[in-house]
């Protein structure tokens, strides 16, 4: 008799924790459901497919990205204790009347954490990978959440020419802040396939233009040039991966040449880039948020500082990094290991604090605003890109 009562409450607490389970997952959807975005359809998918790009249903890159799976999931076991703040950061708020004036030297960079930059250029604002939300997530309440506040409310931000997006990863493409900037009388810069998301959450479709790798389009007097990046795309992981491009940037003025690589591993044509395109008297590379296990789809301090030079940089603002914890590595180590590489290769390098502008044509002293914590060195947690002659 005690044996069935107590099959009937294992049965009945079975059948609870399924609805459970069931109700969990399905709030998880409908709080995620807009977010997601949108696939590609019609003209806009077969623009998609006719790119060299394009094979058996998704983007490819020409050197594939190695993964290691059980050092992914191992290296959590071996995580710094220090991949986030112990204390707030020196992320002091923006005055609006900053950008009333125009950069005495024509080229001005604002970096406002992880990949999110305002960069001025010979009379034209851009803005990279805008990401306003508390979290990187579809998700309200779960998912990397931001260290600090935006530095500046959305509708404070000056009048932009161009909002340039790398690719659809939810810490460079964010949907609530894409949703506050869709009725802004500006351009909106992305690879091919990343527009369905843009329209499908409002953004105007004449507003939007889409670009394959080398493709260019001009806002009024600078061109913005769509280079090659060797990286991924993907919102569901499940359904849609690699079903849109991934991409960097050349902003080409009259004066100043600035470089945006939004996320990439180390690939040869870095060195095609900086032929074409440079030399760039900025150049802005993602050198946090790495591991030895996937040494391609992020280059890594040492690997980003010799890219700098393959692009013909000038001066080097490392990004991607002091926002979110995305990685196992301590929260300050980009910054240490950039700046040694940089010291061995005689690289300028700027690391303003965020929401400090910046003027790469006089570029100041680094100010090391980050405090000392153990971090491990290239020797100790190599990262080398897969595929390179």
């Amino acid at each position: 008799m005690k044996r069935t009562k107590l099959r009937r409450a294992l049965r009945r607490m079975g059948i609870g924790l399924g609805v459970l389970l069931v109700l969990g997952v399905t709030l998880a959807v409908i709080d995620g459901w807009r977010a997601f975005g949108h696939r590609a359809e019609g003209e806009r998918r077969a623009r998609m497919e006719r790119s060299p790009h394009w094979k058996d249903g998704r983007f490819v890159n020409p050197q594939p990205l190695s993964n290691d799976w059980w050092g992914s999931l191992t290296g959590a076991f071996r995580a710094s204790p220090d991949v986030s703040p112990a204390a707030p950061l020196p992320a002091a708020r923006i005055d609006p009347a900053r950008f009333e004036a125009p950069p005495a030297s024509g080229l001005r960079v604002t970096w406002l954490g992880h990949s999110s930059l305002l960069v001025e250029i010979d009379g034209h604002r851009v803005l990279t990978d805008p990401v306003w939300s508390e979290r990187a997530s579809p998700f309200t309440w779960i998912g990397p959440q931001r260290w600090y506040a935006p530095m500046i409310a959305l509708d404070e931000l000056p009048a932009l020419d161009a909002v340039v997006i790398s690719h659809d990863h939810y810490d460079h493409l964010d949907y609530q802040t894409l949703v506050a900037l869709k009725d802004r009388d500006t351009t909106f810069i992305v690879p091919l396939g990343v527009g369905a998301h843009l329209a499908y959450w409002g953004v105007p479709e004449a507003r939007i233009v889409e670009l394959d790798w080398w493709e260019r389009t001009r806002v009024r007097e600078l061109d913005i040039v769509c280079t090659p990046a060797r990286h991924a795309s993907g919102r569901t992981m499940l359904f849609d991966q690699d079903a849109t491009l991934w991409a960097g940037y050349a902003l080409v003025g009259e004066e100043h040449r600035a470089y945006f690589s939004g996320d990439t591993g180390l690939f040869p044509a870095m060195q095609e880039i900086g032929d074409r395109l440079g030399p760039f008297d900025v150049t802005m590379i993602e050198a946090g948020e790495y591991h030895r296990a996937w040494p391609d789809w992020h280059m890594g301090p040492e690997q980003a500082v010799a890219a700098h030079g393959m692009l013909r940089g000038k001066v080097m603002l490392p990004m991607h990094w002091a926002l979110f914890s995305l990685a196992y590595h301590g929260w300050t180590e980009p910054a240490e290991r950039v700046l040694a590489a940089a010291e061995r290769a005689r690289t300028t390098v700027v690391l303003p604090k965020p929401g400090v502008s910046i003027e790469p044509d006089a570029p100041p002293t680094v100010e090391r605003w980050w405090p000392e914590v153990p971090w491990e060195n290239a020797e100790q947690h190599p990262v080398l890109s897969t595929g390179l002659k």
